[in-house]
């Protein structure tokens, strides 16, 4: 369940095994249960878990455990205090909890704390790894430091030992192409596709096809699609990446003439993912009748995604076609399959329907809401009535709102979408996560950044971490 990020079922799965006594409790099962606690209830409840754990279980597994909370927080002071119980009960053996520090160093701009580390690492004879280089790459780009990226790509090459892979000169790439230096951005991507070519790995692909779009080459572009174009047992994810690139390039008969491909060759299961990303061009060019002759084409004979719909209904709302973006929420919602609203939208509709004084309907539309409390997308929605106004009211009863969820409500108040401020606090999403979902191009890049930090986490958290 961790794994799937159903975090508040696994915390409530590992608590009742606990108190069942239906295993040996290990080290690493308190691990696991520190970054549950932390995801779930927050960074202050999983240190009070951490200081009481008896000495048998604080080894490297939980240090590191509760490092990487304060690290996910960006509490500099915390990791620090962490990291340096770590060296006094001799637990800096590996180059994980350095490595982290590395990466929170790069988040927060405390770059000059980097050095230090990289020199500790070098006198206590811990060797760097891949992991290290990566965040040593992402740091010289966060200090705009090309000359440093050029220095950990000539020691990957001369020691490829210490992990030289793709993904450096993916990053390194994307370095190059933020401070507008193309050529040699090609160059890391020539090397890139070589690295391809003999592995021949999708995401590789995908990586390449998102690059060439940020160097504005189509040309490019295409070459690379033509040559390396999936088989048909595993396109969805390329073409969509496609897709994507394309639109962002302003081609969109292009997208149409890739989406037309794929969808030729889609003889089993139809995945509206792909479509999203041409719903997506579409809205946002305001071409809401292709988008609407494209879903409509899509529909026959198939369900269509919760989030297909979502993107129809962001799209009417930001044209002024509210009714409309109603109506599309509604069937987002009668759909499910994981999916969860964006409060922005639920607002703008709430005030549409309040300024029309359609009592009836605006009753309607939350009772709509309240239908899918129990895929926990509207978690603390139950505690919404509707008065006979028309407003949306609170029970005196508060529900739990979670630090995403004030975030998301500062941000429909600053938008302006205060009327139903209290219904977007009852909404806990992160924001904009189901448009990372269908636009798999927008987080090729962030995934490598973030990578290191998950496979880090995964051992630190499992017995295999090497320490």
């Amino acid at each position: 369940m961790k794994d799937y990020k159903r975090f508040d079922h696994a915390l409530e799965v590992s608590e009742w095994m606990t108190g069942r006594r239906l295993f040996t409790f290990t080290t690493e099962d308190a691990a696991v249960r520190l970054e549950l606690i932390h995801r779930v209830r927050g960074l202050e409840e999983a240190e009070n878990y951490f200081n009481k754990l008896s000495v048998k279980l604080k080894t490297k597994y939980t240090y590191g455990a509760i490092l990487n909370g304060c690290v996910r927080e960006k509490s500099v002071q915390k990791a620090e205090a962490v990291m340096q119980e770590m060296r006094e009960w001799g637990m800096t053996t590996s180059s994980f909890p350095y490595n982290i520090l590395i990466i929170l160093y790069s988040k927060t701009g405390d770059l000059d704390k980097i050095p230090p580390l990289v020199k500790e690492m070098e006198k206590n004879g811990i060797d760097r790894d891949k992991y290290t280089l990566r965040n040593l790459v992402v740091a010289s780009v966060a200090a705009s430091d090309i000359f440093g990226v050029e220095r950990i790509l000539k020691l990957a090459e001369e020691n490829p030992e210490l992990g030289l892979d793709w993904k450096l000169y993916a990053m390194a790439a994307d370095a190059y192409l933020k401070i507008g230096s193309i050529d040699t951005a090609l160059t890391m991507l020539m090397k890139l596709e070589k690295w391809m070519a003999f592995r021949k790995k999708k995401t590789v692909f995908n990586f390449l096809l998102s690059l060439y779009a940020k160097t504005g080459n189509k040309h490019e572009l295409y070459r690379i699609w033509n040559l390396y174009k999936p088989s048909s047992e595993s396109m969805e994810t390329s073409y969509r990446c496609m897709i994507n690139s394309l639109t962002k390039l302003d081609d969109i008969e292009g997208a149409e003439r890739i989406f037309e491909e794929w969808e030729s060759q889609c003889t089993t299961m139809y995945d509206f993912r792909v479509l999203n990303g041409l719903l997506v061009a579409y809205c946002n060019r305001g071409l809401l009748e292709k988008a609407e002759a494209a879903i409509e084409k899509a529909v026959q004979g198939r369900t269509p995604y919760a989030s297909t719909w979502h993107l129809m209904a962001k799209g009417y709302a930001e044209h002024d076609q509210i009714p409309k973006a109603v109506e599309m929420l509604k069937r987002a919602v009668n759909v499910g399959r994981g999916w969860k609203p964006d409060p922005i939208l639920v607002n703008t509709c709430l005030e549409y329907l309040e300024g029309q004084g359609d009592t009836e309907e605006m009753k309607e539309f939350i009772r709509v809401l309240h239908s899918i409390t129990s895929l926990q997308f509207l978690p603390s929605l139950s505690s919404m009535s509707c008065t006979g106004s028309g407003k949306a009211k609170a029970n005196t009863k508060r529900p739990y709102i979670s630090p995403e969820t004030i975030t998301c409500t500062k941000k429909c108040k600053t938008s302006g979408a205060t009327q139903y401020g209290v219904l977007a606090t009852s909404i806990s999403f992160i924001l904009n996560e189901e448009d990372n979902e269908d636009d798999p191009s927008t987080m090729l890049l962030e995934s490598l950044q973030s990578e290191t930090f998950s496979n880090e986490e995964n051992h630190v958290l499992t017995a295999t971490a090497a320490y």
